[in-house]
């Protein structure tokens, strides 16, 4: 293994031709999706000058993205995902599309706009499941933890670099310029999954519908590793997500200044990123059940210490340990639900993933406005953190099998 494997494991890219180009088509389309969310926002905001427009935004994605997660989960498991993949990342380059021609034609209508980005988060749920079953087919079980992770920095450098650079696409050229890079994007990625090859699912697959859906759920209740794996996220997000939190954080403790606010989501990305680049030390770990609830338990105690900062530096440290910490359990927890799962179940479990992924930082977030509106923000960060911590260690305790869960012995690559 050369040095830089050591830090960031880029054995993956060496060892599948189908997998190093879902890569590079998965760091296009990360940072064309940043394009959207950025463009979607400030258009809703010029259209209506309403906070409540704006948060309907995310309201209609999420709602799209459970019920269609739900939908895909189970076709996953009964259709070739390739197949599947492709019709959802079409569906998402419609979407996009229809958004660039909205925005040249001048229309001025919030109800288009939010139909359009609710199709959008339908193409994206539609396709997630399928589309988190491709790794374990493409590489064997030693790497997968590898790949997830180079998937992961995709993500996160979008996720830094993608709002600046879209602020001033929107500026210079207006938002039909940052959906049509999205297009362009999408466009891109429909060549690499279709270039795959065929993923129909493994072992005996049954009819699409609420009972495949339900025996998918049973599965996971019956299973402590994945049962164990998605209420470590559950908790996470449920108790201590403090996105919904900055603002009223920075007011309280930083004078409302607006370049600490940014600095807060900057810290997190930092942290992040910074994890994922030295994602190989933590991907040949042992017992990644282990690893997964000490960055659980991590991320917990370092939004307690947000809430206790008295000064901004000590929040961005906070926050960058906390960034760090949630891309190792991103990363460790994506692997163990893969690993963890037959093929024939994979997209099921994948679609509850998906759901619990995308619901629980939004509800996250809301608890988090509740308590702050009952009492403080700091409050609310330092409360929520420490009943993370809590609920971590009562999973540890109570999910031995989730400890002691280990990475299966290396199979021979089908990709």
């Amino acid at each position: 293994m050369s040095g830089l494997d050591r830090i960031l494991d880029t054995r993956p890219l060496r060892t599948s031709t189908d997998f190093r180009r879902l890569w590079w088509t998965g760091a296009i389309v990360s940072m064309g999706g940043q394009f959207t969310v950025v463009a979607v926002l400030f258009q809703m905001w010029q259209l209506t000058g309403s906070a409540v427009a704006v948060g309907a935004v995310g309201l209609s994605q999420a709602l799209s993205m459970v019920v269609t997660g739900l939908i895909g989960g189970t076709l996953a498991d009964a259709v070739d995902r390739r197949t599947l993949a492709l019709v959802a990342n079409a569906l998402q380059l419609s979407a996009v599309a229809l958004l660039a021609l909205h925005g040249l034609a001048g229309a001025g209508s919030q109800w288009v706009l939010l139909a359009l980005v609710a199709l959008n988060a339908a193409g994206g749920g539609l396709g997630a499941p399928a589309r988190r079953t491709f790794v374990p087919r493409l590489l064997p079980a030693d790497l997968v933890r590898a790949g997830v992770a180079l998937l992961n920095l995709n993500f996160q450098v979008a996720m830094l670099l993608g709002p600046a650079l879209a602020g001033v696409l929107v500026a210079q050229w207006g938002v039909s310029t940052c959906y049509l890079l999205d297009a362009a994007a999408f466009t891109a990625v429909l060549y690499g999954v279709a270039r795959l090859p065929p993923m129909r699912p493994d072992g005996q697959t049954g009819r699409p519908g609420v009972r495949a859906i339900w025996h998918g759920w049973r599965f996971i209740a019956a299973s402590p590793v994945l049962r164990g794996a998605l209420l470590t996220d559950a908790l996470a997000t449920l108790m201590a997500m403090p996105i919904g939190l900055f603002p009223l954080i920075n007011e309280e403790r930083f004078g409302g200044d607006p370049r600490t606010l940014g600095l807060l989501f900057t810290a997190l990305a930092v942290g992040g990123i910074t994890a994922g680049a030295a994602s190989g030390i933590l991907t040949r770990a042992a017992r990644p059940g282990t690893v997964l609830l000490a960055a659980a338990a991590v991320w917990g105690l370092a939004l307690a210490g947000l809430g206790l900062a008295s000064a901004s530096w000590q929040a961005l440290c906070c926050l960058a340990v906390a960034g760090a910490a949630d891309t190792t359990s991103v990363i460790t927890r994506a692997a163990i639900v893969q690993l963890a799962t037959p093929d024939s179940h994979r997209g099921r479990v994948s679609g509850v993933e998906h759901i619990v992924g995308a619901g629980g930082p939004e509800l996250g977030n809301f608890r988090a406005g509740l308590v702050a509106e009952a009492t403080t923000a700091a409050i609310a960060a330092c409360a929520g953190g420490l009943l993370c911590v809590a609920g971590i260690a009562w999973l540890a305790l109570s999910h031995p099998q989730l400890r002691r869960f280990d990475t299966p012995q290396p199979q021979q690559s089908r990709g």
